[in-house]
């Protein structure tokens, strides 16, 4: 009875000790709005309007751009360019017909939101098996890459191991450094 007694009076103290020696947390975290962070400054302030006259392979890719009717912002033209170069048009039911067609782009300052459509403007008189634009593009920087390859390692190197020999003692670690 006196060793069960001395057991849970022991027992008692230990987890009160527990509990003292871990801080109680601050505040619960909370949920971001990342939509709310964001500044709205950044987004343009009147409606975008851009058009490309693009030529289409049998395979629905982008081969090359023909003309542009550009909108007055400059960032908005380059970024819809390069979608432009990396689009796939094909028809509701997945085919592609060969041909040249124009890609509109439209901002909306009160949704911030860009349309994009398509039409076609005329089907044939392209040549169907060209080379798509993106995949031309890839080609040549794979090319450049190799004639130039990067200076310096292009993995991330691992952190090193702590030796477990050269990890501190459990009171030296106890002890509260000096603010």
């Amino acid at each position: 009875m006196r060793v069960t007694a001395a057991l849970a009076v022991a027992l008692l103290a230990t987890s009160g000790l527990a509990t003292a020696a871990t801080p109680a947390p601050a505040r619960p975290p909370q949920r971001v709005n990342v939509e709310q962070l964001q500044p709205k400054s950044i987004f343009p302030k009147t409606k975008l309007h851009v058009e490309y006259v693009v030529e289409v392979n049998r395979l629905g890719q982008v081969a090359r751009v023909r003309s542009v009717k550009p909108s007055k912002n400059p960032p908005f033209d380059a970024q819809t360019y390069g979608n432009a170069l990396q689009a796939f048009i094909r028809t509701p039911d997945g085919n592609a017909i060969a041909g040249t067609y124009r890609l509109f782009y439209d901002y909306d300052p009160k949704t911030q939101r860009v349309r994009r459509d398509v039409a076609l403007i005329k089907a044939g008189g392209v040549n169907p098996n060209a080379k798509g634009a993106a995949t031309d593009m890839m080609e040549i920087a794979r090319r450049n890459g190799l004639k130039h390859p990067p200076s310096g390692p292009m993995r991330a190197t691992p952190n090193p191991v702590p030796s477990v020999h050269r990890l501190p003692d459990l009171p030296q670690v106890m002890k509260t450094p000096p603010a």
